[in-house]
């Protein structure tokens, strides 16, 4: 299996969510949230195409590469998981690096807070990236789809109904 970033963004979500996603049950598409982060990142900067490129590498998919400056952006619509954004980030210079790409930095935009945050990377996180893709191929294999774990952003999430479906039911 290759690990995307949606992957890794997951894993540190919800690991139900990895698992679901790794064994082909999306429901993405199905979610108005997402979809409305589609349209903000198609929407929010329009004037970016003509400068930079998005990029697609290893089985992720970067909205937006500054090759002149070596910045990765990803644009969010919500900072409630910022956490994993920015591993997701940092994910994703990994992998440049692994590539020969060196000295590329990251950045988080969040268009509707007017907010950015820039994201470093080091030695540190590189272990630490390891490991944790480890553990997301681990995960995946498994037989066993993990059990349910509320958080307080489940509501908002695509597979909502799927894992909670008892509980509306009552």
């Amino acid at each position: 299996m290759r690990i995307t970033g949606t992957h890794f963004s997951y894993y540190l979500v919800c690991h139900r969510k990895l698992w679901l996603f790794s064994h082909d049950i999306t429901l993405e598409h199905t979610s108005d949230i997402v979809a409305d982060g589609r349209l903000l990142h198609e929407s929010s900067y329009p004037q970016r195409s003509s400068k930079y490129e998005e990029i697609s590498i290893e089985g992720i998919k970067i909205d937006y590469y500054d090759v002149k400056n070596k910045v990765i952006h990803e644009i969010k619509r919500s900072p409630k998981i910022e956490e994993s954004h920015i591993w997701q980030v940092k994910y994703y210079i990994y992998i440049f690096e692994q590539k020969g790409l060196k000295d590329v930095k990251g950045r988080i935009e969040y268009p509707l807070l007017h907010k950015t945050i820039d994201v470093c990377y080091t030695e540190d996180d590189k272990k630490t990236i390891e490991l944790m893709c480890k553990e997301i191929m681990k995960i995946s294999s498994n037989d066993i789809c993990p059990d349910v774990n509320k958080k307080s952003f489940c509501r908002n999430c695509s597979y909502f109904d799927f894992c909670f479906v008892s509980e509306l039911e009552e």
